[in-house]
């Protein structure tokens, strides 16, 4: 059975393993040795006890509860004439009572933790999706109603609110950038249902990214993550949070030792938008990027792949305003390094709205600062309407290309060809009308339809230019053409086809 990604929604504990004795040499820790010229660390904490005793008053289980709905009456399936089953299915579904298949209500358990000892307490998005009643079980057995301050799903997180008639036992978040791969963390939920459980690992690896969303840079962690781990917290060994336990990898829905936390330094940043303001408020820049391949960086004559490769700059937005452009390579962001693309998107979104930072891009092998207004991303997604302003001028006659050396028949774009292939009246360059079979271009993916805009960050409207474009790459000793490409219809992206000898 394959394995698959599962959020730790409800449910199981894995016991604890027993603890490790402490490694062999051990008492000569900070003397190296001659033989290996590396120090002897400790082995594994004799004990989690004094830790888990300290925090497991502060984590909860969440239990919701909703009522799917249900259709009046169920359909009969389609029989054709002259089934001997026809006539048992009509007498069956025309004889159905009222209520036979009602609605029903479904509970689910998650975990949580409070942050607050007034009644701030925080879960995963996931966990109380939907749900009509929450309930919070504290690890005294008290029982309490809980309001819903604020969710993102962008990042899995949720608060929520209860009133407790005393002050609550409450955790705080520790710097999750200091973790390093191999510490101790302890996991505490409620796995399966079963209440406050405590199960301890290593951090396996930082920075996963498991396409759970546009922010995703989770811990990888050992320690027995189930069903209903979500949502709890992750403790360091001095009783600090530093990742909320999210998801696993499993073929059957149980630990096997691989699980996923959202880091804190992530979560909480989220979550004091929550709690303020009822929703997050992040930065936003305006460009869709794509990642700097080592191909698109020979391409663009940069010595090594780094950066996020902007594909396209919403108009109207503050990228556009400070004079961003298609093809710029990002290389830092307020003074912090981008290294990768993914790491360009969390930077702007923990960026203050209406901040102006410094952009540095690279653009025609050459290194620009420019100045941003940082925006506010929109949760909605506008859609584009094209300008009806502007009178439709005459366009000369098509003038198309043979084959190419990419192995490409190329065309102007003409109004009936829009109309022949969904070509968006806002793209220009050229069309492909042919691929050639075992070709450069359609190795790379490239199909008929398609329209090539750029060339090397070279603009190209007509066959001839892109032939001339190409010619100029293969004088100056290039090995490959950076093509900026859409679909019909679709985004841009950029597609890098080497030249043939």
């Amino acid at each position: 059975m394959g394995c698959g990604l599962v959020l730790a929604g409800p449910a199981a504990a894995q016991t604890p393993t027993a603890p490790a004795e402490e490694a062999p040499g051990a008492e000569q820790i900070g003397e190296a040795t001659p033989e290996t010229n590396v120090v002897p660390l400790p082995g594994a904490p004799t004990s989690f006890a004094d830790l888990a005793e300290q925090l497991v008053d502060a984590v909860v289980n969440v239990s919701t509860s909703q009522d799917v709905g249900a259709s009046e009456r169920l359909e009969m399936p389609d029989l054709p004439e002259g089934s001997p089953f026809r006539e048992f299915f009509e007498e069956f579904f025309n004889n159905q009572r009222p209520g036979l298949n009602r609605p029903r209500r479904v509970n689910s358990l998650g975990s949580g933790f409070v942050i607050d000892e007034s009644g701030i307490i925080v879960t995963n998005s996931h966990v109380i999706a939907d749900a009509d009643e929450i309930i919070v079980n504290f690890n005294d057995g008290t029982e309490l109603p809980a309001e819903l301050v604020g969710i993102d799903e962008k990042t899995d997180m949720a608060v929520l609110r209860v009133e407790p008639a005393t002050p609550l036992k409450a955790v705080h978040f520790g710097d999750s950038d200091t973790l390093r791969v191999g510490d101790w963390v302890v996991a505490i939920g409620n796995p399966f249902g079963l209440g406050g459980t405590v199960t301890a690992g290593i951090v396996s690896a930082q920075k996963r990214d498991i396409q759970a969303g546009p922010y995703d840079s989770f811990i990888q962690t050992d320690a027995a993550i189930n069903r209903g781990n979500s949502g709890g917290p992750l403790f360091n060994m001095k009783g600090e949070v530093v990742g909320i336990n999210t998801a696993i990898i499993s073929p059957s829905g149980g630990s096997i030792g691989i699980g996923f936390a959202v880091p804190s330094n992530l979560a909480s940043s989220v979550i004091n938008q929550l709690v303020e303001f009822g929703e997050t408020r992040r930065g936003w820049l305006g460009v869709r990027i794509q990642t700097v391949t080592p191909e698109i960086a020979e391409s663009l004559g940069m010595d090594r792949a780094r950066g996020a490769l902007i594909a396209g700059v919403t108009e109207g937005g503050p990228a556009e305003e400070a004079g961003m452009q298609t093809g710029d390579v990002v290389l830092s962001f307020d003074g912090r390094d981008v290294s990768e693309m993914r790491q360009l998107p969390r930077i702007v979104a923990d960026t203050a709205i209406g901040e102006t930072v410094d952009v540095v891009v690279l653009r025609d092998g050459e290194e620009q600062v420019l100045s941003v207004v940082v925006g506010r991303l929109e949760e909605a997604t506008e859609a584009r309407v094209p300008s009806e302003s502007e009178p439709e001028a005459e366009e000369p006659a098509a003038v198309d290309q043979g084959i190419t050396s990419l192995g490409l028949r190329l065309g102007e774009l003409t109004p009936e060809r829009r109309s022949e292939f969904g070509i968006d009246d806002g793209l220009e360059g050229v069309v492909v009308l042919e691929v050639v079979e075992g070709g450069p271009a359609e190795d790379k993916g490239i199909e008929t339809g398609f329209v090539i805009s750029e060339v090397s960050q070279e603009r190209v409207r007509t066959p001839q230019q892109f032939e001339d474009a190409v010619a100029r790459l293969r004088e100056m000793g290039r090995k490959s053409a950076l093509l900026l490409t859409a679909a019909p219809g679709g985004d841009l992206q950029f597609i890098v086809v080497p030249l043939p000898e």
